[in-house]
């Protein structure tokens, strides 16, 4: 019921009760075809015994791009740390071999001595233990600059490694902010609003069979010079019994505006003839459940309008997720002089007669288009609109 009036999605809602259910089918182990390439466009491989690691640290950069945030945030901050960590070291290093740290300790038991030690030049003023140094190691490397502390020149290895120090901080600042920036930035993030239907289907279209989903883009930013291909994964065997399991091949598919390329402003149903080219020529309605190793990949690869970036977005139909027989709902309606797209009927289908052959069938016997029933045309409803007279007309009074 609450499916009905829209409250809850049909495909939230349970059809039926457990108890419903007989026991053989309830415990009965669903065996499905594994995904190659899952319904958000995620690759389902998993990379084993690879054994030349170190072909990953050869492109750092594309590596931390790669990582999860967690990771990348541990390294962002680690990084940091542990150079003011290592630079602080060095200046400790350098006061204790110039012995600003004897000096400094000297005047803090005797004040007295001050007259006597004013000749003494410190390479770092004001450094007193290491926690000082770790302090102007920050000051430096973030060119903070407090005052209190600061390089003289009695010692130019001190001038030295200031120097080193702050094109160190330059480059780690470069690759991480750069790292955290592509991050943000990503092509899949532009995917997310990139739509497919959960189902596709197959249905007569100008009396040859057609395999037909429909795709979306949510955003006002177009996708420029978007192109959409699809591939059908299955295993073969070669006629010298080598076996490919996931042997892809690709599809010739057709649009409206013709060729791969589309024009992504509203919601389009993609289409590809079945013929004797296809690899779908011999596929029937009893070939579509979940026992049967097939899965069509659609790719929709454009560029982002705003930002430039190329971006792509995957998704796949298995076997049992092909309906036969059902086409789209159109969701495209004029309203107050523009074109309006209601997008809660998306994925919507409705039943439509279809023979129950395959493509190879239909073209060898066309005789079974004769004895299918004809579907009713799609009526448009125009909306009566009532004028009301601008003035009336009344007697006048005799």
């Amino acid at each position: 019921m609450l499916s009905r009036k829209g409250i809850i999605p049909e495909e939230y809602v349970l059809t039926r009760l457990a108890e419903d259910v007989p026991d053989h089918a309830r415990y009965r182990a669903r065996e499905r075809r594994a995904r190659f390439v899952g319904k958000n466009g995620a690759c389902n491989v998993a990379h084993k015994n690879i054994r030349e690691q170190g072909r990953f640290l050869q492109d750092v950069f594309t590596t931390l791009v790669d990582l999860k945030w967690p990771h990348t945030l541990l390294i962002f901050t680690m990084s940091f740390l542990c150079s003011w960590l290592l630079f602080g070291m060095v200046w400790w290093l350098i006061a204790f071999a110039h012995g600003d740290l004897d000096h400094s300790t000297r005047l803090q038991r005797d004040p007295a001595e001050g007259a006597a030690g004013a000749a003494f030049v410190p390479c770092v003023t004001s450094i007193h233990s290491f926690t000082s140094a770790f302090l102007f190691s920050i000051e430096v490397q973030v060119t903070i600059g407090f005052g209190g502390r600061m390089v003289t020149e009695e010692c130019p290895a001190a001038i030295l490694v200031l120097i080193v120090q702050n094109i160190v901080g330059l480059v780690i600042n470069a690759i991480m902010l750069g790292c955290i920036f592509m991050k943000t930035s990503q092509a899949h993030r532009r995917a997310e609003t990139l739509i497919f239907s959960k189902h596709a289907v197959i249905a007569l279209r100008e009396g040859r069979l057609c395999f037909m989903l429909r795709v979306g883009d949510l955003r006002k930013s177009m996708i420029i010079s978007a192109t959409i291909r699809m591939q059908v994964v299955k295993k073969t065997a070669s006629l010298e019994g080598e076996v490919v399991p996931l042997n892809q091949i690709d599809i010739q598919m057709e649009n409206p505006v013709g060729g791969n390329s589309i024009f992504l402003v509203s919601p389009l149903i993609i289409y590809h003839v079945i013929d004797k080219n296809s690899p779908l020529y011999d596929i029937s309605p009893m070939n579509l459940h979940h026992h049967e190793d097939l899965e069509i990949i659609v790719i929709l690869e454009g560029v982002v309008e705003t930002t430039g970036i190329t971006t792509q977005a995957r998704t796949s139909y298995l076997a049992d997720e092909i309906l036969w027989g059902q086409r789209f709902v159109p969701i495209v309606a004029e309203e107050d002089g523009r074109y309006s797209v209601d997008y809660s009927k998306f994925g919507n289908t409705v039943k439509v007669p279809t023979p129950s052959c395959t493509a190879r069938q239909l073209e060898e016997d066309r005789s079974i288009m004769d004895t299918m029933p004809l579907s009713p045309k799609g009526t448009v409803r125009k909306r009566s609109v009532k004028l009301k007279p601008k003035f009336t007309i009344s007697e006048e009074p005799s």
